[in-house]
């Protein structure tokens, strides 16, 4: 399977144009180490770890691979200067920013020699960070699980639109998780692809197991996009999100629905298991998903079937 290499293959020089989300709970390092030994790009999920734990994933991942990875970086996270610390002193290639202003630290990483890479929900969002010096953009749409953006745009409208806004590579993400999706995204002007949900039910994924079932159990309409108040997250529907549904329709504002979120909601759900009473963050593409595969192949399966479609547009 060879790739002739394209804006986002040679500046996070990895073989395939495809990137693993640095989703809560579910992206440490076997699964980062897994995909970027597939070929494509692991990423580190900061947002649930601590800056000792996050130092600890790093170095376990450089340890189990050779190649290219990066973490992901919520930039509204307590301790962000301790990650950013972090990962400038353990030399990560590629950081990828999210949830904040890309201004703040991109010119900080940038002097270190680290490669940047913001997600956007918007093309006003996407030339921000442009201009703060990140090296591309992932354009996620509506259609994505985790934090969301508020304008509600879907994959096939954000990414077009991101693609004349800004001249640096996109990366599309948001319900994506075969490699017809990604030729669809490529159509548009991806130049790359950011799965999430399909990761989420890998083998390596450091998610629980009990979540990873109910994730490849998901039909269509079982998850919906909740917490507009306060943050925007595509959420299973479980007694959680109906708590959180009855609140937001007798409208219930940022302050109630903070408290009712609480602290530890989404590691009780993702990580712990409880899926009653946990927030399970997952995308609409779940209900493509029913299997949990090795990560490996899961990178494989899309850059097979994205050939393959691309030689042949229309399914037989």
């Amino acid at each position: 399977m060879e790739f002739s290499s394209n804006r986002v293959t040679r500046l996070l020089d990895i073989r395939y144009p495809v990137i693993q989300a640095g989703m809560v709970w579910a992206s440490g390092w076997k699964l980062a180490a897994a995909v970027s030994n597939a070929g494509g790009l692991g990423l580190i999920g900061s947002g649930s770890m601590y800056p000792d734990v996050l130092r600890e994933h790093i170095r376990k991942c450089r340890a189990a691979t050779t190649h290219s990875f990066g973490v992901n970086i919520p930039l509204l996270y307590p301790d962000i200067d301790q990650h950013i610390r972090i990962v400038i002193e353990e030399n990560v290639p590629v950081v990828f920013t999210s949830a904040g202003n890309p201004a703040t630290w991109t010119p900080t990483l940038k002097a270190a020699g680290i490669k940047v890479v913001h997600v956007v929900s918007s093309s006003r969002f996407a030339q921000k960070a442009e201009a703060a010096g990140c090296d591309a953009v992932v354009a996620e749409g509506f259609e994505a699980g985790g934090h969301n953006g508020r304008e509600e745009t879907t994959s096939m409208v954000l990414i077009p639109g991101v693609r004349k806004a800004v001249r640096i590579p996109v990366i599309a993400a948001g319900g994506i998780a075969t490699g017809r999706q990604m030729l669809a995204a490529m159509v548009l002007g991806a130049e790359g692809v950011q799965v999430g949900s399909r990761f989420v039910a890998s083998e390596e994924a450091s998610s629980h197991i009990s979540f990873k079932k109910k994730v490849i159990a998901a039909g269509e309409g079982d998850t919906m996009l909740a917490l507009k108040n306060v943050v925007p997250v595509r959420l299973l529907k479980n007694r959680f999100y109906e708590e959180v549904r009855a609140a937001e329709l007798r409208g219930a504002g940022a302050e109630e629905l903070s408290r009712l979120l609480g602290r530890g909601r989404a590691k009780k759900g993702m990580f712990e298991g409880d899926m009653d009473e946990g927030e399970l963050e997952i995308g609409q593409v779940a209900s493509l998903i029913d299997t949990i595969q090795p990560a490996a192949a899961i990178v494989h399966a899309i850059w097979k079937e994205f050939k393959e479609a691309l030689q042949k547009p229309l399914a037989e």
